[in-house]
């Protein structure tokens, strides 16, 4: 059942509702709230329609207004099963079997909290986080951390090339060849995104179309497969890695790496914006805090349970396996990959994982298995090009056409992707996403600082602050994920040639990424309104909303935007 054309309304009069709010207060306030009006007024033509939410009778829960909010958080969760998070868990189930499970859903809850920041922020505020980012940093930080989440967003684009690539090759047998199958990626993902002029809810159906699609063949190979359940109770419900060395370690960190996606932060704030929730009714506001959180955990556990399957399957069918009996093995289906494994050691990733499946489950399992990479690849490209949008227009203040954005993400993330895949192969294309998992490792401080220090600002936030508590577990949490991707980090710059100059340019770097993330941690303690952070005269020119948070602070506003 889907909302008809009763259920979309093309106005925002809750955004109106706090603006009109915002006038009455100072005159700084009033200044500042006729500034934001023209500011959103870019931005939030994005979502031509938004979905109203049906007037029931005020019960505790409501079956027909969590539909009416169901959407965003499942094009949210397509971050947790794109290309890059299917290899982490394939790799995962087959250097560490069943043991690192528990570090997967712990990842999971990590991401969920996140998101639910995010979500607050966007429905309290009525701004994405792009937006007020915008409004709350100096130009300079503002242009960095712009600069920061394009990154992020093209190297989460080139896993998704790599792994759409990877699909065609296998399910055509090899007869599109890899430079072919990334330059479909350009005129797919264009035809794809049409399909936002038929409304938003069908927008939503087809993502969770390919949801469904994922779970289908992930659940395939876990059924054919047949993982041994005992141990994977114990390895999700038993935290420990026994017997493990680093290799299972740097695993465990890339997990979490890849589960959590700094540009998913942004896209969540701006996704929650297409429900019609009046922000001028506080009771509204928290009733749609609370069915956005419902729906993020359900969309969550399904993306979960497809990543569970996937690493189970490599965890039973994989691990301990010799390449010598998987070559023989393959040699005996008459798989034409066979070659993959005629080594003395092998590191499975999405396309020899695929190639491992057919020889020894049978050759529909590859090509189901590659049917499922293609379904996770799409999706996760498509929300990638309007988590572009999204930040683009924010950070920014400037609106492209789609197109625009696409073309210009789509040939960054392409020309290095074509370059190897037509003078490397395809080994070394499928290899890139450890190092694409390792750059946007180093973008998650970028969001993660940003969404906590305004959703425990008073005057964004107002009522819906981030309680002590909450500051505390975000604030940990925050910083326990930062430093495990940084201990990522580490370990892979220990990989790199050793010379002097890519030293020297890494140790240059590293001071300069360390300094803007201590200036962004400074911003966040002022924005708690740590006063002792606020009174350093060096620091305080940097910070260019300071006087304006202070009288936004004591004024009459309970709940407000800015």
């Amino acid at each position: 059942m889907m909302a008809d054309s009763s259920d979309v309304i093309d106005n925002d009069p809750g955004n109106e509702g706090v603006m009109e709010k915002n006038d009455s207060g100072n005159g700084d306030v009033q200044q500042d709230g006729q500034e934001e009006k023209q500011f959103t007024s870019v931005a939030s033509t994005y979502f031509d329609q938004k979905i109203q939410i049906p007037d029931v009778p005020q019960t505790r829960f409501s079956f027909r207004k969590l539909w009416a909010f169901t959407g965003p958080g499942f094009l949210m969760s397509i971050a947790y099963l794109d290309p890059g998070n299917i290899e982490s868990d394939l790799q995962a189930g087959s250097v560490a079997r069943f043991k690192l499970l528990w570090v997967l859903m712990s990842a999971t809850f990590l991401g969920l909290l996140m998101q639910r920041l995010s979500a607050r922020l966007g429905v309290v505020s009525g701004f994405h986080l792009a937006e007020i980012c915008y409004k709350r940093y100096g130009k300079v930080p503002r242009i960095i951390l712009w600069i920061m989440i394009e990154i992020a967003i093209i190297g989460s684009d080139m896993q998704e090339v790599i792994g759409t690539a990877i699909a065609f090759y296998l399910l055509s047998n090899g007869k599109i060849p890899l430079y072919a199958g990334v330059l479909i990626t350009i005129f797919d993902t264009f035809t794809f995104l049409f399909l936002d002029k038929f409304g938003l809810r069908k927008l939503e159906f087809f993502f969770t179309f390919l949801i469904t699609v994922m779970a289908v063949t992930f659940g395939y190979e876990y059924v054919v497969v047949a993982p041994d359940q005992p141990s994977l109770l114990k390895g999700l419900f038993v935290p420990g890695c026994a017997d493990c060395g680093p290799k299972q370690i740097l695993q465990a960190v890339g997990i979490i790496g890849a589960i959590i996606m700094p540009h998913n932060i942004y896209l969540h704030s701006a996704l929650v914006k297409s429900r019609d929730v009046d922000r001028t009714k506080k009771e509204e506001v928290s009733e749609a805090n609370k069915y956005f959180f419902i729906e993020a955990a359900i969309a969550l556990l399904v993306s979960f349970i497809i990543n569970v399957f996937v690493t189970s399957v490599f965890a039973e069918g994989f691990y301990g396996r010799r390449p010598e009996d998987i070559y023989n093995k393959c040699l005996a289906e008459g798989n034409p990959y066979a070659h993959l494994f005629n080594v003395t050691e092998v590191n499975v990733d999405i396309y020899r994982g695929g190639v491992f499946l057919g020889c020894q489950f049978g050759i529909a399992a590859m090509y189901i298995w590659a049917v499922g990479i293609l379904a996770a690849g799409q999706s996760s490209t498509m929300t990638g090009t309007y988590t572009g949008q999204f930040v683009m227009e924010g950070f920014l203040n400037l609106k492209w056409k789609r197109w625009q954005r696409v073309l210009l993400t789509r040939t960054i993330a392409i020309a290095p992707t074509i370059f190897i895949s037509i003078y490397e192969g395809i080994e070394q294309l499928s290899g890139m996403n450890d190092l694409l998992n390792v750059l946007m490792s180093l973008q998650l401080p970028f969001a993660l600082i940003p969404i906590l220090a305004f959703t425990s600002s008073t005057d964004i936030m107002g009522d819906f602050k981030n309680g002590i508590v909450m500051k505390i577990i975000s604030g940990v949490l925050a910083a326990v994920v930062i430093g495990i991707n940084m201990y990522f980090v580490a370990v892979y710059i220990q990989q790199l040639p050793n010379h002097w100059a890519i030293y020297l340019g890494v140790a240059v770097l590293i001071f300069f990424y360390f300094a803007f993330v201590l200036y962004l941690v400074w911003h966040c303690l002022v924005t708690m309104e740590i006063e002792i952070f606020s009174r350093i005269p060096l620091l305080r020119r940097f910070y260019p909303r300071y006087q304006l948070l202070i009288s936004e602070s004591n004024s009459d506003l309970q709940y407000s935007t800015f």
